[in-house]
């Protein structure tokens, strides 16, 4: 240290040449625009705006030109659903912008916190965004809070709109009025009035869905007996898939019905689609349209699905029964029970000497060993099946009885027992008549000038049609059970009348329409519970 003091320079700027640098870089300015529709109108619009911005930009000398970004046809409440205003804050970020120019806060977004979120993170890259409409530079001290304001307005107006579409589809719905995607529709196509209109060709396809699925075929089994036709899906493929398979089982349109608002948009910001489960109510269209199949045929499909998936469990272990799902294979999957423990057998493949044997075993067994059954017998297939047949043929000379015992135990099975004295029709006429109450209720008290006067009677109206309401919903759901009923019992009686007097070949459909249960008692005996109340004991002979 010398102990001079320090001696400072002041370097003066120099304005004119910060000016001259600053007039030879033009501003690399864009424009977004967008229309949330298709029609002609907003896509007049859209050139429009795309015909401003083009000359606004090209015709100032301190800007040039960064990109016009427009998307077509997408809404504003979501910013992951519109592909051209990605791109542009894609670009922005790598520093290629310095300038955005939109027409509205609504074009730029109709959700108040996805409109904040991207203009923050432009600021923090000091890049405007200028809304012309509104006048806000969004780079000034005061612009969030108009933004803020501007883009709640923005929001509450989409949502204003929404519900307003909502209303319209609503009232649609209520009119029976339908509108149905012929695209993915297998068996129809539009006809001449608008409606669907049967092709042939795939209505005998459908039908044979139906029949397989009610004689006990799965749906993978469905696939691949249509893959080895040959027969082709809607879109030409020739690999069919599961879920069009169950689709179309599931799909009430193949019965003529038209079921509405199945699935309903959770809101306009996410446009999240949920699955309707009684959150909302649903409008059914019947006979809408001409069937590929009779409503009969649907219902009894629909019952059969409830019958399978009854007894499903996520895994083998976690199933209670020892099964883990419905097998269309194999008939004593859901009826051999150990005779120690209760739980079903399941079918193994055993190869002894490159040779396969199939036998069955107790499921509990399988899964953990002697804990909690010691001693269950394993059992081949094949005299196991002949020792079953042997059972149903010492049955078979009482036929007619037996015939007889299995439909009444079905009935009681499977046919609803009817609640209430009330008719459909009557419902319906007591429906109309406390509606027609409540108006000539709601005229009176409005010449009294007091709605409270008549609260209590009110209350008491709607009280009753809901529970009327509520009383036909359970009519219908009887009526339809019974329908699948009647078609079930129907098909098991003529299996049972078609059979000859001795079974000498082992059919799966046939067993699940004659045997209820199959109990094994020791290595070599069993006992066969029939459908309707007769059993039979029979031993198991020699694996030859």
């Amino acid at each position: 240290m010398t102990g001079t003091i320090p001696k400072v320079i002041v370097i003066p700027p120099k304005p004119e040449l910060a000016r001259s640098k600053a007039v030879q870089r033009q501003l690399r300015v864009a424009a977004y625009c967008r229309v949330s529709t298709d029609d002609e109108e907003q896509l007049s619009s859209y050139e429009a705006q795309q015909t401003y911005y083009t000359d606004k930009i090209m015709t100032n000398p301190q800007w040039t030109m960064a990109g016009i970004f427009a998307d077509e046809g997408r809404s504003g409440t979501s910013a992951t659903k519109r592909p051209e205003f990605l791109r542009m804050i894609r670009k922005c970020r790598q520093k290629k912008i310095d300038l955005v120019l939109v027409k509205s806060i609504s074009r730029f977004a109709r959700n108040t916190v996805d409109c904040l979120n991207y203009i923050r993170a432009l600021r923090s890259l000091g890049i405007a965004v200028i809304f012309e409409k509104e006048n806000i530079n969004t780079l000034d001290a005061d612009s969030e809070m108009l933004i803020t304001i501007m883009g709640a307005f923005a929001q509450a107006e989409s949502e204003s709109i929404s519900e307003n579409v909502k209303w319209g589809v609503k009232q649609a719905m209520r009119e029976g009025k339908v509108s149905i995607q012929y695209k993915h529709l297998y068996g129809y196509e539009r006809g001449e009035d608008g409606k669907p209109r049967i092709i042939p060709e795939q209505a005998e396809v459908v039908r044979q869905m139906y029949d397989r699925f009610l004689a006990g075929h799965s749906i993978r089994m469905i696939k691949d007996e249509l893959e080895q036709q040959g027969i082709l899906t809607s879109k030409g493929g020739t690999v069919w898939s599961e879920s069009v398979i169950r689709s179309i089982l599931k799909n009430e349109k193949y019965c003529g019905d038209v079921l509405r608002q199945k699935t309903y948009t959770q809101d306009c910001i996410s446009h999240k689609h949920l699955r309707n489960e009684g959150q909302l109510p649903m409008y059914l269209v019947q006979d809408h349209h001409e069937g590929i199949v009779s409503r009969d045929t649907f219902n009894a499909v629909k019952a059969e699905f409830a019958r399978r998936n009854a007894g499903r469990a996520p895994t083998q272990k976690l199933a209670p029964t020892g099964r883990s799902c419905y097998s269309a294979k194999y008939a004593l999957t859901e009826r051999l029970v150990c005779g120690e423990c209760g739980t079903l057998y399941r079918r193994c493949v055993w190869t002894k000497k490159g040779r396969k044997l199939a036998v069955w075993r107790c499921a509990s067994r399988i899964d953990y060993g002697t804990k909690y059954c010691r001693d269950s017998s394993t059992l081949y297939e094949e005299p196991l099946q002949a020792a079953i047949l042997a059972a149903i043929n010492s049955v078979m000379n009482q036929k007619t009885a037996l015939v007889e015992q299995i439909a009444d135990s079905m009935r009681t099975e499977l046919m609803p027992i009817p609640g209430g004295s009330m008719s459909l029709s009557a419902i319906d006429q007591r429906i109309e008549a406390l509606n027609q109450e409540f108006q000539d209720l709601f005229a009176a008290s409005r010449e009294d000038g007091g709605y409270m006067k008549y609260a209590d009677e009110f209350k008491r109206i709607t009280d009753a049609v809901a529970e009327l309401k509520a009383k036909r919903i359970r009519f219908l759901e009887q009526q339809d059970s019974s329908f699948a009923a009647s078609r079930r019992i129907n098909d098991a009686v003529s299996i049972l009348n078609a059979s000859s007097a001795e079974i000498t070949e082992w059919d799966e459909s046939m067993i699940r329409q004659l045997v209820d249960t199959v109990k094994v008692l020791s290595a070599d005996r069993i006992r066969v519970y029939f459908r309707g109340g007769m059993e039979a004991e029979q031993k198991i002979g020699e694996r030859r």
